[in-house]
């Protein structure tokens, strides 16, 4: 029997790759124990999530369990062993402002947790392939020392530098920047995924996030841009932007074309391999910018205040350069544009309010 063990699974991410393997192994496992409607609030809540995936997919079976729960997470592990194929690791605690609020828990989630997974897999099936969602914030606010013009909508990058291209690739450096604790505790995991690969031999794949977004999204103020920013569009209730004008630029990838990069990573798979992930220039976005397509979407006018505060360690401009992914990996290419995302994200989230 070959199974999958997807973390976060009543997630975006994890319910995407729910769904995208459950016609790829005999056995989907999902761990996940709603953190998020704790983290967000009753509107975060993937409760809703985890139940279309019980109900639509019969290879699935749900694990109310913490991944800090060590004894809990060698239990699955034992149970399937060398039958696990693949780990898919979305499970996280993903904002920067909320990991100020307690640092010890996002510590605990984004780091030790991650830990638990990596060492259950090395103890139990280390022949499987291990894939990582970490995030650009990794690389701290050292995106904004590039040498940025602002213009009527956006924020650009000089064109004159390197990154105009196709982005920022992974050779960013991580150090001497301000990443937020949240981006603090990701680099911790991301390094102990690139480790285990490296140290141990393993088959492990970190995907360095842009804005990952889809239909699936529980999108609250502090985590999830766009899908929060189509439904303050819906529901007319105010959104605030801040700092940088609203010109601050996204890259924004669809949770279905993430998922597709880790298919073909588990196919190829390497040994602590990095590579950036989102909507390069094919799919991204400034504030100001989502704001007019959402407006667009929806008829309403939205109600928009501004606040001069940027959030700390937040990123003025951010394009991910998938350069090299593509160049291991070239017959993979990005399906959902920005304007496809959006009516997406539109319509699920009309059938939610």
């Amino acid at each position: 029997m070959n199974v999958a063990i997807v973390t976060g699974s009543a997630g975006l991410i994890g319910s995407e790759a729910v769904a995208f393997f459950s016609n790829k192994f005999d056995k989907i496992v999902g761990i996940d124990n709603n953190l998020r409607q704790y983290f967000f609030g009753e509107d975060a809540s993937t409760d809703w999530n985890r139940k279309n995936l019980t109900e639509k997919y019969t290879n699935y079976e749900h694990c109310n369990i913490d991944i800090r729960d060590i004894k809990d997470i060698q239990h699955v592990f034992e149970k399937y062993n060398s039958d696990i194929k693949l780990i898919v690791h979305t499970a996280a605690q993903p904002s920067h402002d909320w990991a100020a609020k307690e640092p010890l828990t996002d510590f605990s989630v984004n780091a030790n947790g991650t830990m638990n997974l990596l060492e259950m897999t090395r103890k139990f099936c280390p022949q499987s392939v291990f894939i990582f969602t970490s995030t650009n914030k990794v690389y701290g606010d050292k995106p904004n020392e590039l040498p940025l013009v602002q213009q009527d909508t956006r924020w650009e990058i000089d064109s004159s530098h390197p990154y105009f291209k196709e982005g920022i690739n992974e050779e960013m450096t991580i150090d001497q920047s301000k990443h937020s604790l949240f981006g603090a505790s990701k680099v911790a995991a991301d390094i102990l995924v690139q480790e285990y690969g490296k140290y141990f031999g393993m088959k492990t794949g970190v995907f360095r996030g842009g804005c990952l977004t889809g239909p699936n999204h529980s999108g609250t103020q502090l985590h999830g841009f766009l899908a929060y920013l189509m439904k303050c569009a819906i529901t007319k209730q105010q959104y605030t932007v801040f700092g940088y004008n609203g010109k601050q630029v996204r890259d924004n990838i669809h949770s279905s074309d993430l998922v597709n990069m880790f298919w073909h990573f588990y196919q190829n798979p390497k040994q602590g391999e990095v590579y950036n992930a989102g909507g390069g220039r094919f799919a991204n976005c400034s504030m100001k910018e989502a704001v007019v397509l959402c407006e667009k979407i929806t008829g309403n006018k939205m109600n928009i205040s501004y606040t001069d505060e940027n959030r700390i360690g937040d990123h003025i401009w951010y394009i991910s350069d998938l350069t090299k992914f593509r160049s291991h990996y070239p017959d993979w290419y990005w399906k959902y544009d920005l304007d496809t995302t959006l009516l997406q994200i539109y319509e699920s989230i009309s059938g939610r309010v």
